[in-house]
């Protein structure tokens, strides 16, 4: 009479290990199904019982029985046939990966952005290489190489020769001297019109704000001024930006510290600002004007508390005129001054801080990140 199939004794190891995979289960069916026919067979169960029991051919349980006698825990795994050859090597990979991150209008197409369609249609028919592919294989190959699909940012490098300087000198007076660190700049235009926001509402009914056409209300900036010592933020709103209400917002800046000492004024390089009667002044009432690199306002830490100032009083609005717009402002200017360690106005303030310096990769006062070779 020929021998039972038996499992070989299992250590403690193996057993502990077999039976996490039978009572947890697995994202596997092959080695969920494969541990409990060596589980069953370790009870002392007959190859008919368990083929029975994880309704599998005989011959079946035998051979997994065998294999796991042969090579262990190992044996649990599948191993799955080669499948279809590859028709595409790795070159021709680098190439479809090469391809899509090129313009189209680079290779001669008429468009400005690949499709999946319009570049596997592009690489059927490209001269000197043919690569034939299906697209959701080529939408697999471009996941696998990290490649995926993205909104288009845009950025500005700046041309001001004095950038590490000016840099320099910003970085520095707000180490030494942040109890007497100001910033100033203009946030708007801000117009009379119904403004899309974000709130609570029941699913599928948001709330709607009526549409407007005829705006004859005009337009008003916010100038806006921070003390980087004491965390306040304070402005007033006017029809225009000038070199008299810059003038004001300094002369405000100034009366905060009365005491004589230098101030520092941190603003950009709008031509209001660097009037020669303004820096005559500034340099009259030792205040320092520290401005910005061009086209580097993130510089200026007032641009940080400029989006939750947007995205708590401009966004979701519908203000019937700038006399509420303004008071409006004012309420919630009152309330972040009493409230600077609020967890939202903190969130909204780093959020603020990582778009505006998320296009180029700066750190706050620090250089620009090193590019790859």
């Amino acid at each position: 009479m020929a021998e039972l199939v038996r499992v070989r004794g299992l250590s403690e190891d193996e057993g502990h290990r077999l039976q996490r995979i039978v009572r947890r289960g697995t994202t596997s069916a092959v080695r969920f199904r494969r541990a409990m026919i060596v589980l069953a067979s370790a009870g002392g169960n007959t190859v008919p019982v368990i083929a029975r029991l994880v309704q599998a051919d005989e011959d079946t349980v035998r051979d997994v029985i065998h294999r796991f006698n042969e090579t262990g825990m190992a044996s649990l795994d599948p191993r799955w046939a080669g499948g279809r050859p590859r028709h595409l090597g790795t070159d021709d990979e680098d190439f479809v990966a090469q391809t899509a991150t090129t313009r189209p209008t680079a290779l001669g197409q008429p468009f400005t952005r690949w499709s999946i369609r319009k570049l596997a249609a592009y690489l059927r028919r490209v001269h000197g290489r043919v690569i034939r592919l299906g697209r959701e294989a080529l939408r697999t190959l471009l996941a696998r190489r990290g490649i995926t699909f993205q909104r288009t940012k845009t950025w500005k490098d700046s041309n001001d020769p004095d950038f590490d300087a000016k840099l320099d000198r910003i970085e520095h007076v707000l180490e030494r001297f942040p109890d007497r660190v100001f910033a100033f700049d203009e946030f708007g235009p801000l117009g009379i019109r119904p403004t899309a926001g974000s709130g609570w509402m029941p699913k599928g009914r948001p709330n709607r704000l009526p549409a407007t056409y005829r705006r004859t209300h005009g337009i008003t900036y916010f100038h806006g001024c921070y003390s980087v010592g004491d965390d306040t933020l304070w402005g007033v709103n006017h029809r225009r930006k000038g070199i008299d209400h810059t003038w004001a917002a300094l002369r405000s800046i100034r009366k905060a510290r009365p005491d004589g000492a230098p101030v520092y004024v941190i603003l950009d390089n709008l031509s209001a600002h660097k009037n020669w009667r303004i820096r005559q002044w500034a340099h009259r009432n030792r205040v320092e004007l520290c401005f910005t690199p061009t086209y580097t306002s993130w510089a200026n830490p007032i641009e940080a508390h400029f989006g939750p100032l947007r995205q708590f009083t401009i966004a979701n609005s519908h203000h019937p005129n700038h006399t509420v717009q303004t008071r409006a402002l004012h309420a919630y200017l009152r309330w972040r001054n009493t409230h600077t360690r609020d967890p939202d106005l903190l969130q909204a303030q780093r959020r603020e801080r990582a778009r505006v310096r998320s296009e180029k990769g700066i750190r706050y006062g620090g250089r620009p990140l090193a590019r790859a070779a």
